[in-house]
């Protein structure tokens, strides 16, 4: 098991960063790579979760070991895949998933892409009282610097990543009128996406 990768962000993309360690590119599957800003100013330290089948061995990156762990239970769940447990975490509040469980909220599980009722409720079956030395004190509110003229592009880029993510595209497309009125980061639109698709 690979605890962790720490060293510079040198590609971004809608599914994933590249992390070089020590002259090595590490693809990291993340659940929103535009918190990643790649620098060859700053280390980053993603916390690893190593996932390996017959014919897949990935790499899955988080900001910090409490939301690596709630991906780690996700994965318990059946019906949920890696790419489910990312798409679910993407939306940045763990604590909001966490007590939606505990509540036994299905509607609110259901607004995730790929999440029916049957698989709120096995959710809800498999992990209601499992979670709470998950639950973070803190999460980093991440930032990317960039330029108004970038604006267009930050918005085509979210975009792609909500499609990584396993959102329809009629979904999306209700949401654009709304993120087009305001200047963000790709990473901004994505977060402020991510709370127009779960209202």
């Amino acid at each position: 098991m690979i605890e962790f990768v720490r060293g510079y962000v040198d590609y971004v993309c809608p599914e994933y960063i590249v992390v070089e360690a020590n002259g090595v590119g590490y693809q990291i599957f993340t659940p929103n790579p535009f918190s990643f800003q790649p620098s060859r100013d700053t280390i980053v330290t993603v916390y690893t979760y190593q996932y390996v089948r017959e014919d897949v061995i990935a790499l899955y990156g988080f900001r910090t070991r409490e939301e690596r762990m709630l991906f780690a239970k996700l994965l318990q769940v059946s019906g949920i895949g890696p790419k489910g447990g990312l798409a679910i975490l993407a939306a940045g509040e763990p604590q909001q998933l966490v007590q939606a469980i505990e509540e036994e909220n299905e509607a609110f599980l259901c607004k995730f892409p790929s999440v029916g009722k049957k698989t709120a409720r096995q959710m809800i079956l498999d992990l209601k009282g499992k979670l709470q030395n998950v639950i973070p004190n803190t999460l980093p509110d991440l930032f990317m610097e960039w330029a108004d003229s970038d604006c267009s592009t930050a918005l085509d880029e979210a975009i792609e990543a909500l499609q990584a993510l396993g959102y329809a595209e009629r979904e999306i497309r209700k949401i654009v009128p709304m993120l087009k009125k305001e200047t963000l980061s790709t990473d901004q639109y994505i977060k402020r996406a991510l709370q127009l698709l779960l209202k």
